[in-house]
């Protein structure tokens, strides 16, 4: 019997004791009352502004090293580095040369194919002079395309040759020299350019006093429709 009533005595302490400890916290709780919430004892009060750990920082805000926020930098698409627009040179090119059936050799097409792994661009259109001609290159006919001549790795561009015209005093080549000009209009001018020997399906040209050049263009039909449709035939 006395270790029922000890029993019962130890619970009815206990609840005294809850009952005291809840009075005790209403009491104490005016904070909630005017609408704040209580920091539990042991814990740090959160800072102004401060992201939860874990929680990704707001939208167009870049974290960084050592806490802070940042604005984020600008990105690049790909192929708007510079590499894209490095003007190409000798050594990143293979050129071949072309003509057309029943053309009678009145045109010669230029092909550049990018032989490297990185863009390059063929800016404006390429100086030509022809066999052992040491003076100013053949100047351009037509406009400049809308868009200059990047190439991709194994990628090709395009310029086409005005040689002569019926009727006209002419001279016959089997070799030309190409230059090509950097992004400024008129560069690398007196550059020294490569010689390149005429390919065997052309063997030879006959070149009449007034020769024109194309611009660069990768639309191979482009080249095409301006030499034969645009009277440079």
């Amino acid at each position: 019997m006395r270790t029922v009533r000890k029993s019962g005595k130890t619970c009815t302490l206990g609840i005294m004791a809850v009952a005291a400890l809840l009075s005790s916290a209403a009491c104490d709780s005016g904070g909630a009352d005017r609408g704040e919430s209580p920091t539990p004892s042991g814990t740090p009060a959160a800072s102004a502004g401060a992201t939860p750990s874990g929680t990704p920082s707001p939208a167009g805000t870049t974290a960084r090293p050592g806490g802070g926020e940042g604005t984020p930098g600008t990105s690049q698409s790909p192929g708007s580095g510079s590499s894209a627009l490095a003007a190409c040179n000798d050594n990143d090119l293979s050129i071949d040369t072309s003509g057309w059936r029943q053309d009678s050799g009145r045109h010669l097409l230029v092909t550049a194919t990018n032989l490297t792994d990185q863009a390059c661009t063929l800016y404006h259109y390429p100086y030509v002079r022809f066999g052992t001609d040491i003076g100013d290159p053949i100047p351009p006919t037509g406009s400049e395309p809308r868009a200059v001549a990047t190439i991709g790795p194994k990628q090709k561009a395009y310029a086409g040759v005005f040689v002569f015209r019926a009727g006209q005093q002419t001279r016959t080549v089997t070799s030309f020299s190409l230059g090509y000009q950097d992004r400024a209009p008129g560069s690398n001018r007196d550059v020294a350019s490569l010689d390149i020997r005429l390919s065997d399906e052309v063997g030879s040209l006959t070149v009449g006093p007034d020769p024109r050049v194309t611009y660069w263009n990768t639309d191979l039909s482009a080249v095409e429709d301006f030499l034969f449709r645009s009277g440079n035939s």
